[in-house]
């Protein structure tokens, strides 16, 4: 009797796993298997809304509102309070309230929620906003309207694309008789070294991104970022690299223009990435090792009267058809925009060597309220 189709395959199941414990697979067994990813949790409470300290998420998305004719104070009030309830529910890795997709809520992917306010939100309640209501344009912005502006903002981040995605679908969901999508943004960033420990990450360039932050949990960071109500501001920058032209580049002329090494993320002065820049070194003909040009020495604290921001970034690639747009979701968060965040954007905008291959092509800037406690909700203090 002729064996029937299914336990044909059975048969070649059988044999393929018998060839995993033979010859074949020795080498595969041999190899060093990953651990599984660590299973991580954010408390979504707290005096600031924690999405801001956390690293930089492995997946992200940033949603713009407009407001709609009719909402006002007491409006407002309404959808953060629905935001709360599903900002503490989906962090802890439970269906929000309503929520039609509850087997996508999943726990331990560090999913966090950050909420800002656009200085139209401020205008309703009454206030003003802790930001302008606009950076000036630089001389080389190329801003679109796409990406630029807004009432209001979430930031969500996990490790997981499916967390993230299903979060913003309840909040937009939530928003609908208030506010609706203004621009959306996705991006992806690896914050993990090969051996499970934290690292600061790659832009598209290459470049190592982020070195010179203040660490988080420090008088400098909280001097950097917080402001006295436990909130902080942040300017979101979409910045179109140019990959095809930087990488005609030779790596030496690279890393003349960052003045730091790709490798390592060294300054060029160092000799590892957090190194301080040592920028009166010469070379043998008496030119600056790290040029005047420099990213790295134009951003420095030191070159801008000790201002300091709290960065991190996003990388993005757009698709339309067979064409693909390649950037950065620069996300800059301090205590003062004007204070502290432009007069560095200046700076660069007017001589930093990246502006040959970089173009913003978006720009918007937030407040972002303190954080939540149990009871409580994103913004009570500013619609009580």
């Amino acid at each position: 009797m002729k064996p029937s189709r299914r336990q044909l395959f059975g048969y070649a199941g059988a044999a393929a796993a018998g060839a995993a414990v033979t010859g074949g697979a020795v080498v595969a067994l041999d190899q060093p298997v990953p651990p599984p990813p660590a299973s991580r949790l954010i408390d979504p409470y707290g005096d600031h809304q924690p999405g801001v300290a956390a690293t930089s998420p492995r997946h992200a998305e940033l949603v713009a509102f407009k407001l709609l004719p009719g909402t006002d104070k007491a409006a407002l009030a309404r959808l953060m309070r629905l935001w709360s309830a599903d900002i503490v529910a989906l962090g802890n890795g439970r269906p929000a309230p309503g929520d039609t997709a509850p087997e996508l809520a999943t726990s331990g992917v560090a999913l966090t929620t950050t909420v800002g306010f656009g200085p139209r939100v401020f205008e309703l309640a009454g206030q003003k906003a802790a930001g302008p209501d606009d950076l000036p344009v630089m001389r080389h912005d190329r801003l679109q309207n796409a990406w630029s502006g807004g009432d209001l903002l979430i930031v969500v981040g996990a490790d997981d694309e499916l967390s993230v995605v299903h979060a913003v679908r309840r909040l937009v969901a939530d928003a609908k008789p208030f506010a609706v999508p203004a621009w959306r943004q996705t991006g992806f960033w690896n914050s993990t070294g090969p051996d499970g420990g934290a690292i600061t990450g790659r832009n598209l360039f290459g470049q190592v991104d982020g070195t010179g932050n203040p660490a988080v949990g420090t008088p400098e960071f909280d001097a950097t970022v917080w402001s006295a109500d436990g909130g902080t501001t942040l300017v979101v920058r979409r910045v179109e690299l140019n990959l095809d032209t930087w990488d005609e580049l030779t790596r030496s002329e690279q890393e003349r223009a960052v003045g730091r090494k790709l490798s390592t993320g060294a300054p060029l002065t160092g000799t590892a990435e957090h190194d301080e820049l040592d920028l009166d070194a010469r070379d043998p003909d008496g030119r600056p090792l790290i040029a005047a040009n420099a990213h790295a020495r134009l951003a420095h604290h030191s070159e801008n009267d000790g201002r300091r921001i709290f960065r991190k970034g996003l990388n993005y690639v757009h698709d339309t058809g067979t064409t693909r747009e390649s950037g950065l979701i620069f996300l800059s968060y301090q205590a003062d925009i004007t204070s502290q965040f432009f007069p560095l954007l200046a700076r660069l905008d007017a001589a930093d060597a990246l502006n040959e291959w970089t173009t913003t092509i978006g720009s918007a800037t937030f407040t972002i309220p303190p954080g939540l406690h149990p009871g409580g909700w994103i913004g009570q203090k500013l619609f009580s």
